[in-house]
């Protein structure tokens, strides 16, 4: 099987035997640790390349948007297995999804190869949310996920798409980002209690 006969499912691109390994490890992770009700589902652009950013990896230790997730949650991973983190994060009903399963291949990350991508998967996504996940309420982070703002309605998921002013929230690794995200959050299960 050569690269270019396969495109995966999860993300639109070419797809290895490699590729889809890895995206079948990447399921296999998430679906060991999702909530059995998500009160709160992230939906961010693109599944990151590195394991110990991706949260449901069982990384040694967890970095980049894994720490901004868990920020956002409230659970403190200082000292702690991977396992008991993911169980912590099941815990507190927060789940997190991309729209592409995959990491973007590098040939893709230099031109509008994402936007692309994102605009074919976004249906997709809406579907697996109306339908599988059933959260409570979806909040969209990063700011490729601009440019779908408007598919992401209450009518077209059947609950709950928490903004920042009208688009994503700011996701880019910074304490502020990810505790706007919280407030955002805390203010909004407030007022559907």
């Amino acid at each position: 099987m050569t690269k270019g006969n396969l495109i995966c499912d999860g993300c639109g691109q070419s797809a290895s035997p490699e590729h889809l390994a890895a995206r079948f490890r990447r399921l296999e992770w998430a679906t060991r640790f999702r909530p059995l009700h998500i009160q709160a589902l992230l939906v961010g652009a693109v599944t990151p390349a590195n394991d110990a950013e991706y949260i449901y990896a069982d990384a040694e230790e967890f970095g980049g948007e894994a720490s901004s997730i868990l920020r956002v949650a409230g659970v403190d991973g200082a000292g702690k297995s991977p396992e008991v983190l993911h169980h912590e994060l099941q815990r507190t009903g927060v789940f997190v999804v991309h729209v592409l399963e995959c990491p973007l291949e590098p040939v893709l990350e230099a031109g509008d190869g994402l936007a692309q991508l994102l605009a074919k998967r976004v249906p997709a996504t809406l579907t697996r949310i109306r339908r599988s996940l059933k959260p409570r309420r979806v909040a969209l982070v990063g700011a490729p996920l601009n440019s779908a703002v408007d598919s992401f309605t209450a009518e077209a998921l059947g609950c709950e798409v928490i903004l920042d002013r009208g688009s994503a929230f700011k996701w880019d690794g910074t304490v502020e980002s990810a505790e706007t995200l919280r407030a955002a959050l805390s203010l909004s299960a407030a007022a559907t209690r």
